[in-house]
């Protein structure tokens, strides 16, 4: 089997970007994401004004709603992969680009540059609201921490999303995809860092957390960033590859 040319692969690129930029679902996804994050980013800091005035960090509250704010990203990529097999679209798609590795690999690029953008606004704009509102009473911050906070912030969403589109290319329906994806984010990972807590930071969301979060001086083990961003991308790497490999070798 030939390998697509450079010229072949950006045209599935940029097909695979029209797709999911003409996909309704997608906008409304990160529309209500980007509202409930700073839902939740005013609610956070209206308690953390309430409570011990100089002592409350802001990356602390503006980043306490990524726990819920992950659910966006991770319905996010499961409709970028699960959305096509909503009235058979996949066979069109395969008829038109029969190179199934490389096309669902650009359906991956094409959600990660759709992605990134979207994440830091999202998270940028719930940490610039709390450090607006707790500047003159929390603890300070420097302005390049927030910003390598921010950038891992972003990286561990982008990661969740594409983690989460390779397990959307696997299951093929976005059901079962979405209740095994957040089972495990809400329902097994916090058990097994209970049952576990010796591996627990090699779970691909409490290494992502430590991405953004600088770990508290009484943490023992932690991870670093840079250690908590090859764990998440292990994780992502082995659930696309994963994918790519079964959906080469099934049908449609």
């Amino acid at each position: 089997m030939s390998v697509p040319s450079i010229k072949k692969i950006t045209q599935i690129l940029r097909a695979e970007l029209d797709k999911l930029a003409t996909l309704p679902l997608i906008w409304l996804t990160l529309m209500g994401t980007f509202i409930l994050n700073l839902g939740l980013a005013a609610a956070f800091t209206s308690i953390g004004l309430q409570g011990a005035i100089g002592t409350q960090k802001i990356l602390n509250i503006g980043f306490a709603s990524m726990g819920y704010l992950q659910v966006g990203f991770i319905i996010l990529g499961i409709l970028a992969t699960c959305s096509e097999y909503i009235g058979g679209q996949i066979r069109t798609t395969l008829a038109a680009i029969p190179c199934r590795g490389i096309q669902l690999s650009m359906k991956h690029l094409a959600l990660a540059i759709i992605t990134v953008p979207a994440a830091f606004i999202i998270t940028a704009s719930g940490v610039l609201y709390t450090y607006m509102m707790m500047k003159d009473t929390a603890a300070a911050i420097d302005i390049d921490t927030m910003v390598e906070a921010l950038a891992g912030a972003t990286g561990y969403l982008t990661l969740t999303s594409l983690l989460s589109a390779a397990i959307g290319a696997l299951l093929r329906r976005t059901t079962p995809a979405l209740v095994v994806l957040l089972g495990y984010y809400f329902v097994v990972s916090p058990l097994s860092r209970d049952l576990l807590p010796s591996i627990k930071m090699y779970f691909p969301d409490t290494a992502g957390y430590y991405m953004y979060m600088p770990p508290s001086p009484d943490e023992i083990n932690v991870l670093s960033p840079m250690q908590g961003t090859g764990i998440s991308m292990i994780w992502t790497l082995i659930f696309i590859t994963a994918a790519i490999v079964f959906y080469r070798k099934r049908d449609a």
